[in-house]
């Protein structure tokens, strides 16, 4: 295993340079072999999981959602106060900001991503609660595609670009997750499932996320700094995809279903109006009938 982390960082210092020192031996930083397998591993189980589970009772796992959801509204909302108060401690520059210029706000910032790099990992209980209440048609291609990338795109974020330009999509994403989190961990309540009307707008809010992102790095690409330019053509690329993914997620999940529910109105009422006409006539035929019969 050795021989095989000292050959991928080998290709990993060709490709992309020299290595951040200031996170030299940080927990699962090091080598981005542990980063593969839970990644493979995440994906080994969205795949068998639904199988295991098929002939099974689904799980209730309301205690546990409440603590877990709680778990990460918290963890999202200190990354979010940390990130803030770290970029104004550190002076950030918005339009560009570099690695190594906010002094020991830096490695402030620094502490938080490693942060919210390894909360990528906590997240992907996100999907086994799912397989484990038989939640499958949650288990979508953009659930599974952004959280298999997120945990290997921040491992690499961690080692060569841990702040500067970075702070931004994460302090965001941050804000959005305890929004996102306190609705899962509320919605775990039976109780309190008919007071939660805000899932559309943080699918919303998501969408917005990824549109500031994108201008802010560009801002970066305009107007440079010395941050590395591939990794802001990187992040615009993956904003990209998250749109579209998300985009396409929102339609289909609030658009069509709203769709779905005018035309039900409607068709409920034509039958009513339907039902109206056809028992009228009914009854006017059988006067008509007696009519008859009577001449």
């Amino acid at each position: 295993m050795e021989l095989v982390d000292k050959t991928i960082n080998s290709y990993f210092d060709v490709w992309l340079g020299p290595r951040d020192p200031r996170v030299k031996g940080w927990l699962l930083l090091e080598n981005y072999t542990p980063t593969f397998i839970f990644s493979a591993l995440y994906l080994l189980i969205v795949w068998l999981g639904p199988k295991y589970m098929r002939n099974k009772q689904p799980f209730s796992c309301r205690g546990i959602l409440v603590i877990y959801n709680l778990g990460l509204t918290l963890l999202s909302l200190y990354m979010f106060y940390e990130l803030v108060t770290g970029v104004v401690e550190g002076g950030y520059n918005f339009f560009c900001q570099d690695t190594h210029s906010g002094g020991e706000a830096d490695m402030k910032i620094i502490r938080v991503l490693w942060w919210y790099y390894f909360s990528k990992l906590i997240e992907f209980m996100d999907t086994f609660f799912f397989i484990l209440r038989k939640n499958n048609h949650q288990i979508t291609v953009l659930h599974v595609y952004h959280h298999a990338t997120m945990l290997n795109i921040w491992w690499f974020v961690m080692n060569w670009v841990p702040c500067g330009h970075s702070y931004f999509g994460a302090t965001l994403n941050s804000f959005i997750h305890v929004l996102m989190y306190s609705y899962y961990g509320l919605s775990a309540v039976p109780a309190m499932r008919p007071y939660l009307w805000w899932k559309k707008y943080i699918t919303q809010g998501q969408l917005i996320q990824f549109v500031l992102t994108i201008f802010q790095t560009s801002c970066g690409v305009v107007w440079p700094c010395a941050f590395p330019q591939g990794w802001l053509y990187f992040q615009i690329s993956y904003m990209i995809s998250l749109i579209i993914l998300f985009t396409n997620f929102y339609i289909q999940t609030y658009n069509k279903k709203a769709s779905s529910r005018r035309k039900e109105y409607q068709n409920g009422s034509t039958a009513i109006a339907n039902g109206y006409t056809n028992s009228f006539s009914s009854l006017e035929n059988n006067v008509k009938q007696r009519k008859q019969r009577k001449d």
